[in-house]
């Protein structure tokens, strides 16, 4: 996520944070209470006047679903998911939190990724109540990277696939933000 960090800069003024878990040095995450609870004090550190959009990979994305669904004061403009784990360790699929979505979402997910796999979140995004678009990203596993195989062939194109990813992030801002306004 650090380099998606540095990468989304030119979108806007981007916050990054850790988990407690991680900040403890753990390699297990904490439970979702404490997730959200971390994730709603990142948030609330933020300039309330600002527009906020979350952004998260993986577990992170989640987490930033749960919250905007438990925020009622002020809520963000929309959140990333980049690679969101649909389906958990136990093969459940995790959609209630995104059926419960009010604000736009959209997923960036890799073609190869095993924890959300494309014809099951298209499923869910079907049954959605807010607006929500895909990006995917061609050869893309869990982390958005490409196969090895492909990287031998050409070193760079994770770079071009990682400047695909914010530019889609950019154009989706500006869709949500509406014709004259900037995220």
């Amino acid at each position: 996520m650090q380099d998606f960090c540095k990468r989304l800069a030119v979108v806007g003024r981007v916050t990054c944070f850790d988990y407690p878990y991680q900040q403890a040095g753990r390699r297990s995450p904490d439970r979702l209470p404490v997730l959200v609870a971390a994730h709603r004090a990142a948030f609330e550190a933020l300039d309330p006047e600002a527009p906020v959009v979350l952004i998260g990979k993986s577990m992170g994305g989640r987490i930033g679903c749960h919250l905007a669904n438990e925020l009622t004061r002020r809520k963000p403009l929309a959140v990333v998911c980049l690679g969101y784990p649909l389906v958990g360790q136990n093969g459940a699929v995790r959609d209630q939190v995104l059926l419960a979505l009010r604000i736009p979402v959209l997923f960036v997910q890799g073609s190869r990724d095993p924890l959300c796999p494309l014809d099951r979140l298209a499923e869910v995004r079907a049954r959605m109540a807010v607006a929500n678009d895909l990006y995917v990203v061609e050869g893309g596993n869990h982390s958005l990277e490409l196969a090895k195989t492909q990287l031998k062939l050409d070193p760079l194109a994770q770079d071009a696939v990682d400047a695909a990813i914010v530019r889609r992030i950019s154009g989706f801002l500006k869709e949500i933000a509406g014709p004259n306004e900037g995220p």
